[in-house]
């Protein structure tokens, strides 16, 4: 306590010498121009006695302005509006006039027509300086949104919130982007995050568990399952599709709605935040009607286009603008300094940080971040029921800097802050609110695989189908959403680039997902076989298997189904496949399931290639140009973690009751009946569609059931403005009628295969 009561100190005299300072350099400058304003005696100065001068005169002009000023003010209330409009300037010429008499030795003298612009001027100036200190204040910050939040409640009836804080409890879910579980213990017990240390410190307060991704651990397939209840056919962040000839890319907008259309026909739910939801700073929409930088709507056109509408609300304030604009040029600075200071060490492992990188990173690490925690502050002073919102910002650090780095902490540093900042504003919305905090995927460390072995996966395919290869390695393009949403910010088209395509249909299509390796033979129709890969390049396969660098590949086989093969001639069918024993056996628990239920999708590319992995160090081999990556198996990037409020139910108490359900159903059903699928053996929390249903479960239980309205982006389903049912507060006419149009849909069921993109069913 002490200490933040000096350094919230420190803060305050910094400020009123910044803001002095700023002052004396006016004065001396308009002494400069304008003819009827001196600091200097009629004999001259020298630069140093000047110097002086203005200093004296502008503390005594602000040390009156504080004193006199306010007495002023509070004399002349009685005085018309208008006429205390004019008055104000010359009120304050006088101010200036007594400061400079108050100089020694009479060096200060202004006409007073001058001094009625000079005070205004330093005015502006003082203003100006205090405010770009003032905004880099979350204090401030926070005082100034309360005092918004203030004013919007005034008009607001008594049974909409108030201090007595009566009705259910809202949820915010706040998505650490790439923060593994281990990597928030670490940074929890070092220090770096007091606000989650002291949530599980607290033994009232919040309880932690690790959850097990899927066998693509990056954000589209997490996010969407969360978000949407299913990732089925998301082999990784990018993969090719043979029969419209394009490459799907998550962070690609007209991909990512398509993701959310087959993701909410599959489950034939609209999403997590159908029931008076907000979505800010996603990949997908969550089916909410509040939205902010969300991806997938950035390819739709006209009303329903508002991915870009939190850059407008927030940059609407000055004083937003102000404080982000200055944190925006010092982590440019900052980044440029990092990263030279990496390349004089010489450390290892790095990557290039050079060209847009340093202003991609501030958009990730400020501009994204302070739009999304300003939008899920206005979210909470409207009492919205649901909001989730997605920090990308130690994810883009992380995959240039390293998980481990310092760099990387920082950052945490930094989204603690922010994590405060929301929490002290719950604390004082007109609605309870629960704060549930997850992330999507961890990230591993490791060098590239280009930097390990001097070339690219791409390089090695073409040598092992005896295609040429370029002399030189040439990088990989790196997976990155923040990169994507600058340009998405700035009006500009995501493009794929030609990277992405083969120079001819013959040639293999080699696509990067961090550690994991998507390969595609364009010209062979459906999934291409082991067989036939092996007639058309005999040396392919077993070059990939035995490289030191990957760990195991998945093919079909026309005589075994499909295989998993692995170095020293390993080949395991995937009926038989073990965690304990084999080329998964050091990968970890699940990671059979992981490697079966990918093998099931019907975009599963034609050669899956997870790079190796070492237990001992963690670390595997981006095929990317990063040194902290995910995509694939093996380390931390497949154990994120959720932390959530005691009062809701614990995770595995959910999936327990569903196991025990599924199996009930199982034994009562009749033959040829479909049940749902039982949860996966082992335990845990396993999959991020087993995240969503605990995070549907925990809606339920500080609202009631969920019922949806209706579906974004699902077929049929037309732009509803007001997404709230009959009887829920807020509702309005138009809701109203889409809650007689739409019924609610039966629950999917999970064992029926989904139709793929041709219309056949896989």
């Amino acid at each position: 306590m002490a200490d933040g009561k000096w350094r919230r100190a420190g803060a305050t005299l910094i400020r009123v010498i910044a803001v002095w300072a700023a002052s004396a350099l006016t004065l001396l400058a308009l002494a400069g121009i304008l003819p009827d304003f001196r600091l200097q005696s009629d004999d001259g100065d020298t630069i140093t006695r000047t110097a002086f001068t203005a200093a004296w005169g502008a503390g005594a002009f602000g040390l009156l302005s504080a004193l006199v000023w306010p007495v002023l003010v509070r004399a002349l209330l009685i005085v018309p509006a208008l006429v205390l409009g004019a008055l104000v300037f010359f009120l304050n010429g006088s101010l200036l006039l007594i400061a400079l008499r108050l100089i020694p030795d009479g060096r200060g003298d202004a006409a007073p027509e001058t001094a009625v612009v000079v005070a205004a001027v330093m005015s502006a100036v003082a203003s100006a300086t205090s405010t770009a200190f003032a905004v880099r204040d979350d204090d401030a910050y926070r005082r100034r949104l309360s005092r918004l939040a203030y004013r919007r409640r005034r008009g607001r009836p008594a049974d909409q919130g108030g201090p007595g804080r009566e009705g259910p409890p809202g949820t915010v879910f706040i998505q650490l982007d790439g923060v593994g579980h281990d990597a928030l213990v670490a940074a929890a017990a070092a220090g770096l995050m007091p606000t989650v240390a002291g949530w599980l410190a607290d033994s009232s307060g919040h309880r932690l568990t690790p959850w097990r991704t899927d066998w693509s651990s990056q954000t589209g397939a997490s996010q969407l399952a969360i978000l949407h209840g299913s990732n089925h056919d998301v082999p990784a962040f990018r993969w090719y599709e043979k029969e419209t000839r394009t490459v799907m890319v998550s962070s690609r907008p007209a991909s990512a709605l398509e993701m959310q259309r087959r993701a909410i026909e599959r489950t034939r739910d609209g999403g997590l935040l159908t029931i008076d939801g907000a979505s800010r700073g996603n990949l997908f929409s969550g089916g909410a009607g509040q939205l902010a930088l969300v991806l997938s709507m950035a390819a739709r056109r006209g009303k329903g286009s508002r991915s870009r509408a939190g850059y407008f609300a927030y940059f609407s304030d000055p004083a937003n603008a102000t404080r982000t604009a200055l944190s925006f040029v010092a982590e440019v600075v900052r980044e440029i300094g990092q990263s030279t200071r990496a390349r004089a060490r010489k450390v290892t492992p790095r990557v290039k940080r050079g060209g847009l990188y340093p202003f991609i990173r501030a958009f990730a690490t400020v501009v994204e971040r302070d739009v999304v925690v300003a939008a899920v502050l206005g979210d909470l002073f409207a009492g919205r029921t649901a909001v989730y919102a997605d920090l990308v910002a130690y994810d883009e650090v992380a995959h240039h800097s390293g998980p481990h780095s310092r760099d990387a902490e920082k950052v945490l540093e930094r989204l603690d802050r922010s994590l405060a900042l929301i929490a002290k504003i719950a604390d004082r919305t007109p609605r309870a609110y629960r704060i549930v905090l997850l992330s999507d995927h961890g990230q591993s460390p490791g060098e590239t695989f280009a930097g390990k072995y001097g070339l690219t996966l791409k390089d090695l395919v073409r040598a092992g189908s005896g295609l040429p290869v370029p002399r030189r390695a040439q990088r990989t393009r790196s997976a990155s959403e923040a990169r994507d949403a600058v340009r998405i910010a700035l009006h500009r088209p995501v493009e794929g680039g030609v990277d992405e395509q083969a120079a001819k249909l013959s040639d293999p299509i080699v696509l990067a997902s961090g550690n994991l390796g998507l390969i595609s033979f364009p010209d062979i129709g459906g999934r291409a076989s082991r067989e036939q890969i092996d007639r058309r390049h005999p040396a392919l396969l077993s070059t990939l298997a035995n490289h030191p660098g990957i760990g195991f590949l998945l093919v079909r086989s026309e005589e075994h189904g499909s295989v998993v093969l692995g170095p020293g001639g390993a080949e395991v069918p995937i009926a038989e496949l073990s965690d304990e024993e084999g080329p998964l056996a050091v990968f970890g628990a699940g990671a059979a399931d992981a490697v079966r239920r990918t093998d099931t999708f019907p975009h599963v590319a034609d050669i899956m290639v997870n790079s190796m992995y070492d237990p001992g160090t963690g670390t595997v081999h981006a095929f990317e140009e990063q040194i902290g990556s995910h995509g694939g198996l093996g380390g931390e990037q497949s154990r994120p973690f959720l932390l959530w409020p005691r009062g809701l139910t614990d995770p595995l108490d959910i999936m327990a009751a569903e196991s025990a359900e599924s199996a009930e159903s199982i034994e009562s059903a009749e033959p040829g009946e479909s049940v749902s699928a039982p949860v996966p053996p082992g335990g845990g929390l396993v999959g991020a569609e087993a995240v969503h249903r605990v995070l549907t479960r925990w809606l339920q239980e500080s609202s009631g059931p969920q019922v949806p309205v209706r579906a974004e982006g699902f077929a049929g389903a037309g732009p509803v403005d007001e997404p709230f049912p009959p009887g829920v507060p807020g509702a309005g006419p138009t809701a109203a009628r889409t809650a007689q149009a739409i019924q609610p849909l039966p629950p999917p069921n999970r064992q029926d295969p989904a139709p793929d993109a041709t219309g056949t069913t896989a």
